[in-house]
């Protein structure tokens, strides 16, 4: 598979590799005239050529084996539209090949729509990159299981198609492991504007997140507003038809000039432009940074402190203007404790270079990191969101030999949470006045401690701990268990060791996003 095609449809690494396909279809809008049709491609590449740098193109034929593709009874019935179109369009295998060969010169990706099985043959004979398949075929089953014998990528429009059977063909098309795409489509020719169906194009991402989605237009073709938001909806490929103005020929009311197809590629390349990065958070320029700083507060003493203090909300205020080297209101955080090298008088600025900056999350990250390792390695699913408590009853220096993570879930009249215990991790003696919980161990194994008796936990064992009966827990392993209970209440851990009870820094609270798991911990 050419390299372009292997990212398109979702190689490896192909998310940041990956250039939209632009798909012309010249369909047969050759005439049956070998020289329009090569006049064609070598205007189209003209074209192309200005934009090659974003966009990766292909162009499309569409074979039918005529003989057998209309009915014996009905070769000569000029009064039937589509029977006259196809007739005196005809082109000889040869000379398809000839434009073919012509496409592959001028950089194309070569792409054909078969509408019978003999013309799939004739696609592997003449070695087409993929293979497309019209909305009229999209459940033609006979056509699809030829189509699939191929090593080709598969393209399938939606037109006319039930939600129900574009189900059963990406299904078909998955289980028998074929790198494909779908596109949105409305087969209306040309298709009005208030027919385009455009948000169908995000509902199929999603309903498909494993497939790539794009758009086929059949729209007037001074239309370049539909792109714009089909890029917008995440499209991936866009397939268009082009036709050449000649003395000869005339243009169907769906099929684009070379300029409209200019015009329809800028419109294009200006939207990719305003819609920016995907897939990732952008990088704020230099001007937003400027422009926003200007307007944040900055950090300032409310009396005059002394080198060595700590600053806290009790001796400093916010107000603008603010220097380029001041402490804004933006860098306060629990993470960050600011300690003042030199004094600072009442309503001085306090800027970096006066401060020694401590920074807890730089305890928290490694910690982070632990847990999606055990989380990964159990294969317990968690819930998109995830609020995430992390106990470090004796100080977060200390959190892997002392504490858990509890992930909540449910706190309602009845209680779920996940809980985490690190290699080695200890959780100190505790009990609840208001709260009975029981736990069962998911992953690994835990060391329960009720009132004095010890007792170890393996996957699947359950433990009920009623009311007031003293208890901690511990892992050698690691664990994760699940525990349920009635109402967790804030204040209803009563903890044997006063020096945890004198901790009122004893809980981090964080919450993550699903990505969480599948991205690097920064």
């Amino acid at each position: 598979m050419k390299k372009e095609l292997y990212n398109l449809f979702g190689g490896e690494n192909s998310s940041q590799t990956q250039k939209p396909l632009i798909v012309l279809d010249m369909a047969n809008n050759h005439n049956g005239d070998i020289e329009h049709g090569l006049r064609i491609i070598r205007e189209a590449s003209r074209v192309c050529e200005e934009f090659k740098n974003d966009f990766t193109f292909g162009f499309k034929f569409q074979y039918r084996d005529l003989d057998t593709f209309i009915h014996p009874d009905y070769k000569d019935k000029k009064d039937i539209k589509y029977v006259k179109r196809f007739s005196e369009t005809r082109l000889t295998d040869s000379e398809f090949k000839l434009m073919k060969d012509e496409v592959e010169r001028l950089g194309f990706v070569s792409i054909c729509t078969p509408f019978d099985e003999n013309s799939v043959d004739l696609i592997e004979r003449q070695n087409f990159d993929i293979i497309k398949v019209a909305s009229c075929a999209f459940t033609d089953w006979s056509l699809l299981e030829k189509i699939v014998e191929t090593d080709k990528p598969i393209i399938a429009s939606t037109a006319g198609a039930t939600l129900r059977e574009i189900d059963s063909v990406v299904s078909f098309l998955e289980h028998r492991d074929k790198k494909s795409a779908i596109m949105h489509c409305v087969g209306e020719y040309p298709t009005k504007r208030e027919n385009l169906q455009l948000n169908q194009i995000e509902f199929l991402r999603k309903r498909y997140p494993e497939v790539k989605v794009g758009f086929s237009t059949h729209e007037e073709p001074d239309n370049i507003d539909s792109i714009k938001i089909a890029i917008a909806q995440g499209g991936k490929i866009f397939e268009r038809h082009i036709a050449v103005e000649s003395n000869k020929y005339t243009i169907n009311a769906y099929s684009s000039t070379p300029d409209q197809i200019k015009k329809w590629l800028q419109s294009a390349q200006d939207t990719y432009k305003m819609c920016g990065v995907e897939n990732n958070r952008h990088v704020s320029t230099e001007k937003e940074k400027k422009d926003l700083r200007g307007l944040k507060r900055g950090v300032f003493a409310k009396e005059d402190l002394l080198e060595g203090d700590k600053l806290v909300k009790e001796n400093i205020f916010y107000a603008i203007p603010c220097g380029e080297e001041q402490l804004i209101a933006n860098d306060m955080s629990k993470y960050i404790e600011y300690t003042l090298k030199k004094d600072v008088g009442v309503n001085d600025a306090i800027n970096f270079k006066d401060l020694k900056i401590k920074n807890s999350r730089e305890n928290v990250l490694p910690i982070i990191k632990k847990l999606k390792d055990i989380v990964l390695e159990s294969h317990v699913v968690l819930s998109p969101k995830i609020d995430l408590e992390l106990s470090h009853h004796y100080g977060i220096e200390r959190f892997e030999e002392w504490g858990a993570a509890i992930l909540n879930c449910i706190n309602r009249e009845y209680c779920k949470k996940l809980i985490i215990l690190l290699p080695g991790q200890k959780h100190p003696f505790h009990y609840h006045e208001k709260k009975e919980e029981t736990f069962q161990v998911l992953y690994g194994e835990m060391d329960i401690n009720l009132g004095g008796e010890g007792k170890l936990l393996k996957v699947g064992d359950m433990q009920t701990v009623e009311r007031r009966v003293n208890h901690n827990f511990s892992s050698k392993t690691g664990c994760i268990s699940e525990e349920i209970s009635t109402r967790h209440y804030k204040d209803d851990s009563f903890y044997e060791d006063k020096k945890v009870v004198e901790n009122k820094d004893r809980k981090t609270y964080m919450t993550f996003w699903p990505d969480w798991l599948s991205k690097d911990i920064k």
